[in-house]
């Protein structure tokens, strides 16, 4: 793809613009929406995402357009497993449901800008240096033998230093108030931050380490960094809502981190044998290419991610309906 500054600068402010919109609702009343309003929402820039890829196909082509879609699809199932610390996080440092809109907010705002350095670092390197492919896939191979050491048990979130740093050295209030980052205390009239500070930090830094399974998983798709971008984008731009939407079910789907490594390690693979096509490193092959390696075409990698996941999801929630009428059969007989 050859993509022009102008469509780069057009995707910006647009992507700006929706920001925008999306403050000034939650700015203007805060609120935990309804199940109707965050399927509504999640449906919208599903509906957005697929029309942005058909605009693709037809101006870049399918090849193209099948990357944005493979990509889009693997980041949104990454988001997804993100949203179980996001519940952590919320549940930890107690936040009112009320506020819990704008805190996503703010954390996805900061997930876009250091997703996006992530991004022209990783182009750069991959433009300059090919063999990164070979510590991309080790890394996500490695990514997904700890998603399945991990099993079923519940992630923890542990407070990094800096959240540590933060809650020391910052005066903060045992209150968020009227959910804004300072509060002022009535009887001293001295001006203090709320949590809210604090949990937005959480959920930044908690995105950060995020990324670098995420990024490098994209790039395994496709080196186009447009297309990199805007499949994140529009993997994060609905996970606000989509938090809302799952609500409890999130607890349900017991086998995504399964699916999820297989996919990570199918991408480590799909790198590696990239790699080795197009290797130039003098002491592998005396710089040559292992022209014998297999390249695995997009639809493929299409098919073997929509699959796995759907395998996962559909087990996960087989066995939590079996749990649970185990639960009710107990229940009686106790």
């Amino acid at each position: 793809m050859n993509v022009s500054p102008w469509v780069w600068i057009a995707t910006l402010a647009a992507l700006i613009v929706m920001l925008a919109v999306d403050l000034f609702i939650i700015g203007r009343r805060p609120h935990e929406p309804s199940m109707r309003e965050a399927g509504t929402w999640v449906g919208f820039y599903v509906a957005l995402a697929l029309l942005f890829g058909g605009g693709v196909w037809f101006f870049a082509g399918g090849t193209a357009a099948g990357e944005f879609y493979t990509g889009w699809l693997t980041e949104y199932s990454l988001s997804v497993d993100n949203l179980f610390v996001f519940m952590i996080i919320m549940a930890r440092f107690a936040v009112p449901r009320v506020f819990q809109q704008k805190v996503l907010l703010i954390g996805i705002v900061l997930a876009l800008v250091m997703r996006g350095l992530f991004i022209a670092a990783g182009a750069a390197l991959i433009a300059q240096f090919s063999w990164v492919f070979y510590i991309f896939g080790a890394f996500l191979v490695y990514t997904a033998i700890t998603l399945l050491r991990q099993g079923d048990d519940e992630e923890e979130f542990k407070e990094n230093i800096l959240i540590r740093w933060a809650k020391r050295a910052l005066p903060l209030s045992s209150s968020f108030g009227d959910g804004r980052l300072t509060t002022t205390v009535a009887v001293t009239g001295k001006r203090l931050f709320t949590p809210m500070l604090i949990v937005m930090i959480a959920l930044g830094t908690t995105d950060l380490i995020f990324a670098l399974d995420s990024i490098p998983a994209i790039f395994g798709i496709t080196k186009e960094p447009y297309l990199v971008f805007t499949a994140n984008v529009f993997a994060l731009m609905g996970l606000r809502q989509l938090f809302f939407l799952l609500g409890g079910l999130l607890e349900r789907l017991v086998y995504l981190n399964i699916g999820l490594a297989v996919v990570l390690a199918f991408i480590g693979v799909k790198l590696f044998l990239e790699a080795l096509h197009t290797n130039s490193i003098g002491f592998i092959n005396h710089g040559e290419g292992f022209h014998w390696a297999p390249e695995i075409p997009i639809w493929l990698s299409l098919v073997v991610i929509i699959g796995t996941l759907g395998v996962a999801t559909v087990a996960s929630l087989a066995k939590s309906s079996r749990d649970k009428k185990k639960e009710l059969v107990g229940a009686r007989l106790g």
